[in-house]
C-alpha cells in the first residue's frame, strides 16, 4: 500500500484531532506483538487515526518502535510525544479527517 505524503498542515491537523482521542493500544515492555499488529490494523481500517501509549521509558527505544509498527502495518506515524504516539492510514476512498 502506498502512503501519501502529508503536508505540515496535514500533520498539524491530525495531531490536533489526536490530543482528544484516548490512547487505544498500550504497547508493553516487551514491544510490539503479531496480536497487536493485528489489532493495529483492525482499528486503522475503522478509525483512521489512533492513539498509542507505550510502558517503555526509553526514548530511543519508543522511537524505533514508532518506525517499526509503522513499516509492519503500513501506516504513518503522524506525531509521539512522550510515551504516546499518533498512527495514521487512510481508508480505501481516501482520508475522511483530512476531507480528501
Amino acid at each position: 500500500m502506498d502512503l501519501p505524503l502529508l503536508t505540515g498542515a496535514q500533520k498539524t491537523r491530525l495531531r490536533g484531532l489526536g490530543q482528544k482521542l484516548s490512547d487505544s493500544l498500550r504497547i508493553g515492555r516487551q514491544g510490539p506483538t503479531p496480536a497487536l499488529y493485528a489489532e493495529l490494523n483492525r482499528q486503522l481500517a475503522t478509525r483512521e487515526l489512533i492513539k498509542a501509549r507505550f510502558e517503555t521509558s526509553d526514548r530511543d527505544e519508543r522511537a524505533a518502535l514508532c518506525e517499526r509498527m509503522a513499516a509492519e502495518t503500513p501506516c504513518l506515524c503522524v506525531g509521539a510525544v512522550g510515551r504516546t504516539a499518533l498512527f495514521w492510514r487512510p481508508g480505501p476512498d481516501g482520508s475522511k479527517l483530512l476531507g480528501a
